[in-house]
């Protein structure tokens, strides 16, 4: 079973499609969770959840408008889009029937 942050950032990722990277990812999970996301929490996860093969990484080409550094590209592996299929069924089903309205 996947973490929430291992979900968010796999759903980040494929969101972005083509343009997943660590820096838009990042941009992605703040703008959804409202909440600041660390670089290394990022990079981190992201050498995790390669390792367990739920995506993939490599080095795109150098850019001018990052001095000269490459993006960090990622894509989904279809284990990573069956756990995340995995994790939101889950969230879903445990919540049928709650209601976090205040009372």
């Amino acid at each position: 079973m996947l973490g929430e942050f291992e979900y968010l950032l796999l759903t980040a990722a494929a969101r972005l499609g083509d343009d997943a990277y660590g820096a838009a990812i990042r941009e992605e999970i703040e703008e959804a969770t409202g909440r600041r996301c660390s670089i290394g929490a990022l990079y981190t996860t992201l050498d995790r959840l390669e390792k367990k093969g739920l995506l993939k990484t490599w080095m795109g080409e150098a850019t001018p408008q990052r001095g000269g550094r490459a993006k960090r590209m990622v894509r989904v592996t279809t284990k990573g889009v069956q756990a995340s299929t995995a994790f939101y069924n889950a969230v879903t089903r445990v919540s049928r029937g709650v209601s976090w309205e205040a009372s």
